[in-house]
C-alpha cells in the first residue's frame, strides 16, 4: 500500500503554498510554481482533479512534499 494517499489538486497546491512556494504565473490549468532554491515547477490540474498515489510520489521528488504536509 502506498504512503500517498489519492487527494484533490486544490489540497496539493495549498500544501505546497503552505511549504514555501509560490505562484509565478497561470495560464489556463497550468500554474508555474517557484521556491528559492528549486526549479520551478508546472502544476498542471484543475482545482477539482484527482491526483493518485503515484503522481503525488512524481510532484514530491521535484517540490518536497511529504504525506505529512497533506
Amino acid at each position: 500500500m502506498s504512503q500517498w494517499p489519492s487527494t484533490k489538486a486544490r489540497r496539493v497546491l495549498m500544501a505546497l503554498f503552505g511549504l514555501g512556494w509560490q505562484l509565478k504565473r497561470q495560464t489556463g490549468s497550468h500554474r508555474t510554481l517557484s521556491r528559492e532554491g528549486w526549479p520551478d515547477f508546472i502544476f498542471a490540474f484543475h482545482d477539482g482533479d484527482e491526483i493518485g498515489p503515484r503522481m503525488l510520489a512524481r510532484i514530491a521528488k521535484h517540490t518536497g512534499l511529504t504525506p505529512e504536509n497533506l
